[in-house]
């Protein structure tokens, strides 16, 4: 999974990289310090595999792992090559999801490039910007497929379909909001469009309102909006706090009368936004982490492992993550019943410890 971190210049887009990976990218107080994008896997935390570790003592522990690429600041009118323009708009195209950081502070000694702190102005500019790269996409689809339709009429439908979702752009409907049917899937999904990309808006608050969006007067909007997936950190805060040692950072963060690092949650809001699920694998070499999506189904599951065990795939035995950890052991588990044994239409569910037997 690749998350692309975009937002205007000076939002605070680097230093929650540097937050999230440990790393050190540049984060100077100007525009466009970012011009390559940045990019490092990071583990994702998760208590279930500690807590199975402590059961099986194994000699490694892998964690699932998700992809933060840090993105040069985009301003308005890159789709018409300002600032970085197309280059800009071209990395976005290449992750799975967006965080998009919207500037919820306010600090004369960090430059704001639109002059004061309005997230929804800033929101609204980067979502017109995405727009109209889709809108130019659309129209060259439209003329191609124009052409081809003249000694060919079986283009006539995804016309017609192409024409319905322009005019959605034109009156600024991003793609991810507009309905598809059945037939109209296939058209859809051969379309590389910013805005069909999954959202989560990331509003940088001041260290004194970190855990009540309510004190930020820039969020109450998004605070009634339900639908809207966001979180709420201090980018600045959780900086600091990355670069402390782990067992002074929960004292710290208890002392601030917080439950956890905010980090984890935003890695689970990707998660969730994204639709994505974790099994486990469990034993003496190894317990490990797996990323799926949901609703899949065993043998695809076991094709995460190694392509072997998707073509030979017998069965999954099945036992959750509650039941082992409750009783400790696969054997009693076995015991009471709760390991079961599952062909290849069973969907693998969240938190599943799974053996994959098969024969090749």
């Amino acid at each position: 999974m690749k998350v692309g971190i975009i937002g205007l210049p000076n939002v605070g887009k680097s230093a929650l990289f540097n937050a999230l990976t440990g790393l050190s990218v540049d984060s100077q107080n100007y525009p466009f310090c970012t011009v390559e994008p940045n990019i490092s896997i990071v583990p994702v935390p998760d208590t279930r595999l500690d807590i199975l570790a402590k059961n099986y003592k194994p000699d490694k522990i892998t964690y699932a792992t998700i992809e933060f690429v840090d993105i040069a600041g985009l301003v308005k009118g890159a789709s018409r090559g300002e600032g970085l323009g197309n280059k800009f708009l071209s990395n976005i195209r290449e992750v799975d999801a967006i965080l998009h950081v919207v500037r919820c502070f306010e600090n004369d000694e960090i430059v704001n490039v639109n002059g004061d702190v309005n997230p929804a102005r800033d929101i609204e500019i980067i979502d017109l910007e995405l727009i109209l790269s889709d809108i130019e996409t659309i129209e060259r689809r439209i003329n191609k497929i124009s052409k081809l339709l003249k000694g060919n009429k079986k283009y006539e439908f995804e016309l017609i379909f192409l024409k319905k979702l322009l005019k959605n752009l034109e009156n600024g409907i991003s793609s991810r909001n507009i309905e598809v049917n059945e037939s109209e899937k296939e058209y859809f999904r051969d379309l590389s469009l910013l805005t069909k990309k999954p959202v989560i808006y990331l509003f940088n608050v001041n260290e004194d309102e970190i855990g009540s969006c309510s004190r930020n007067k820039f969020l109450e909007q998004a605070q009634k909006d339900e639908k809207l997936p966001f979180v709420e950190i201090c980018v600045d805060f959780e900086l600091q706090l990355s670069k402390l040692e782990e067992n002074d950072k929960f004292d710290f963060i208890r002392d601030l009368g917080l439950k956890d690092c905010v980090l984890g949650k935003l890695i689970k809001v990707c998660y969730d936004t994204l639709g994505l699920i974790s099994f486990f694998t469990a034993g003496e070499q190894e317990v490990k982490a797996w990323t799926i999506r949901k609703g899949t189904k065993a043998p695809e599951a076991a094709g995460k492992i190694h392509s072997d065990i998707e073509k030979g795939f017998i069965r999954a035995e099945v036992v959750s993550f509650e039941n082992l950890s409750k009783l400790g052991s696969i054997s009693c588990a076995k015991e009471r019943g709760l390991v079961s044994s599952e062909g290849k239409e069973y969907e693998i569910r969240d938190g599943d410890v799974v053996l994959f037997r098969f024969n090749v």
